[in-house]
């Protein structure tokens, strides 16, 4: 099967207050096909990562809850989600990037990762590629209380809990985060804890 042939034809930014959203038209030829023309818009954020933390001899996981307006807008009545730990990559590299961010918002320092995968989380509208890591923690690494970084107006609350647990979560619906879902089943598969 041949790809179609994409040229853009035509950006427009509609917003860069927070991120960028362009409106985009593009033109779209499948082989033998007459070219079509379609209208997108697209939210460009920013690349962004996100760990797992995972203790194999007390079995636990590190997890964060925070306010997330998007959910609350959606349906999601207090508008507070637990998510595994993630952020923006900033102009860093993935692993630089989430070992950054998992000090900021946990307080926990570590020093190596272990890449899962990459993924577009939301390809529809979303540019962003999320990179998704795992990585072992224990009490000697805790540096700080985390929390997330008053600049940044985080107000991300660590939660410890054993992983049978947080897996269980998914289920009742009380994880619906799409990055911590993943990762947990990862974890689960590989037998991680």
């Amino acid at each position: 099967m041949k790809n179609p042939e994409i040229k853009i034809t035509e950006t427009s930014l509609l917003s860069d207050n927070w991120y960028i959203l362009n409106k985009v038209t593009f033109s779209y030829q499948k082989e033998n096909e007459k070219i079509q023309t379609h209208v997108r818009e697209v939210y460009d954020r920013g690349n962004g990562a996100g760990i797992l933390l995972y203790n194999t001899t007390k079995k636990t996981v590190i997890l964060t809850r925070q306010f997330r307006l998007p959910t609350f807008l959606n349906g999601n009545k207090t508008g507070m989600m637990i998510e595994v730990c993630a952020g923006l990559l900033d102009q860093d590299h993935p692993e630089q990037a989430i070992i950054r961010e998992t000090e900021e918002e946990t307080g926990y320092r570590l020093s190596k990762v272990q890449k899962v995968v990459e993924t577009y989380m939301s390809p529809g509208a979303v540019t962003e590629i999320l990179y998704l890591f795992v990585g072992e923690y224990d009490e000697s690494m805790k540096v700080s209380e985390g929390g997330g970084l008053a600049s940044e107006q985080e107000n991300i609350e660590v939660l410890e809990y054993t992983f049978d647990q947080a897996y269980a979560m998914i289920e009742s619906g009380e994880i619906t985060d799409a990055k911590t879902i993943l990762l947990l089943q990862h974890a689960k598969i590989k037998g991680l804890v």
